[in-house]
């Protein structure tokens, strides 16, 4: 039986209205990230995963040729689609920058997930583009903020970018630009490992698309679904003994969906 966390799926649900997903992640430099992020995002109750081949997205990197990343998704998720372009009507959610792939121009979706470097292009996203930031300390630096007070560099980065921040750290913290904050209980230091931030955003784009929330509550409370769903992951993956990797969280997810 399926948890509160993910949405519910309706008697005459179909691929398409449990939400549709676009991922831009992974590079020739990173091509793991784009796996991480799609396995995130296909656990999260969506129906329908797309992942742009970043060659095609972005024309001085034209190629007839499928980037590695896209490879490596394919082989290992044959039920992802590939596309060469989104379109203002293809997705419900979009997630990009995991892995920094160069991205130019940001597509329209409902929902932007800016992850890694792509957070530097959140003043181009859509203003009718509900965004969500997702740094961590360092990149909170990075952009400007000071993360020393962790809830007020939060609450300031929402203000500033009119957007949902999800500062990733030791008691994850989510703000809203009206000033609601939440801060997550389930993380554990087992997350602190490269590809957990991966797989967090493709989670992250993947809920909001299957709830699709409408109200600034509801939009955070989704968030935290995610955090709870991967800090339970990584909490579950630890039950080894063994220090956990990126991918003990893509096999611990559909366990913690799971009641006993």
């Amino acid at each position: 039986m399926r948890t509160p966390l993910l949405a519910p799926i309706a008697p005459t649900a179909h691929k398409y209205s449990r939400g549709r997903v676009g991922i831009i992640a992974g590079s020739d430099k990173y091509p793991g990230a784009a796996v991480l992020c799609v396995g995130g995002a296909r656990r999260g109750g969506a129906g329908y995963i797309q992942f742009l081949d970043t060659y095609s997205f972005d024309s001085t990197l034209f190629s007839n040729t499928p980037s590695r990343a896209t490879d490596l998704v394919l082989q290992n998720y044959p039920d992802v689609v590939t596309r060469r372009k989104f379109t203002n009507t293809d997705c419900d959610a979009l997630v990009i920058g995991p892995g920094s792939p160069k991205v130019r121009t940001i597509p329209f979706a409902p929902f932007t997930v800016l992850d890694s470097s792509a957070m530097k292009r959140a003043p181009r996203v859509s203003k009718n583009s509900i965004t969500i930031l997702t740094p961590h300390e360092g990149e909170a630096r990075a952009l400007g903020f000071d993360p020393s007070d962790r809830e007020r560099c939060a609450l300031e980065m929402a203000t500033a970018f009119q957007a949902y921040v999800v500062l990733k750290g030791a008691q994850t913290i989510v703000t809203s630009p009206s000033g609601l904050v939440h801060v997550d209980k389930y993380g554990t230091p087992d997350l602190s490992t490269a590809g957990t931030g991966d797989i967090l955003a493709g989670l992250m784009g993947s809920m909001l698309a299957s709830w699709q929330p409408d109200s600034d509550k509801q939009i955070v409370e989704v968030l935290s679904y995610a955090l709870k769903a991967h800090g339970l992951a990584a909490q579950y993956a630890a039950k080894t003994g063994l220090p956990v990797v990126a991918t003990d969280i893509l096999d611990a997810l559909p366990k913690i969906f799971l009641k006993d």
